[in-house]
């Protein structure tokens, strides 16, 4: 992993990794595929996650959570995926909006465990020099993936509110190449919101499939 860490090339002053670099490409490789629904997206989520969890590891506590979180999260998925319910016509998985019940219980577990983190953070000086930041991207990140795998539209959502304390903070330490490919991030994260919510619209009628509310 060392090598990977070394420096690729410099970009507007900024230093690239090949660790961010290649991470970073995979992550939108995987953000392509879930736009796509394709079940290939969690195997290429996971190893974004390796690689991003060894350039973060040591520097970016949070950062480096979220990537565990990631991984984890990235096998939760592969075996919702795979489970052949909540399939659509096309053979993918079926997308849908979540219930305000479940909305309201990811928020309330965004909020409590961001608190929850960052006084983890604090007490432990060693784990973050950053704690609310950290605190956030990693809780932030486990409520996106989590709302991926079950099929929520508002995965979407999620993922744009980590952003936008994601993209400054790897600017700020030194992971510039993070930094101009969660600007395309953005953009795809628009996209694939705009065709899951139309897609949502196909199986609006139809009632939550049996354990989509567990």
């Amino acid at each position: 992993m060392n090598s990977l860490n070394s420096e690729a090339f410099v970009l507007f002053d900024q230093h690239i990794l090949w660790s961010d670099m290649i991470g970073n490409i995979c992550g939108l490789i995987a953000l392509a595929l879930g736009w796509r629904r394709s079940v290939w997206t969690w195997p290429v989520q996971f190893l974004a996650g390796l690689i991003l969890f060894g350039a973060f590891f040591g520097h970016l506590t949070g950062s480096a959570g979220k990537q565990a979180v990631v991984m984890a999260v990235a096998l939760y998925g592969w075996w919702q995926w795979n489970r052949g319910r909540d399939k659509a016509a096309d053979g993918h998985i079926s997308v849908r909006f979540a219930s305000w019940a479940e909305r309201g219980a990811m928020a309330a577990a965004a909020a409590v465990g961001t608190v929850a983190v960052a006084l983890l953070f604090k007490a432990y000086p060693s784990l973050s020099w950053d704690p609310w930041p950290d605190a956030y991207i990693f809780v932030g990140t486990i409520v996106a993936m989590y709302a991926q795998a079950r099929g929520m539209v508002e995965f979407w959502f999620a993922w744009l509110l980590v952003d936008l304390v994601g993209v400054p903070l790897n600017f700020a330490n030194g992971y510039a190449f993070s930094g101009f490919v969660y600007v395309i991030y953005g953009a795809l994260v628009l996209w694939g919101l705009r065709d899951w919510w139309l897609r949502s619209r196909t199986t609006a009628a139809r009632p939550v499939p049996e354990g989509a509310r567990a």
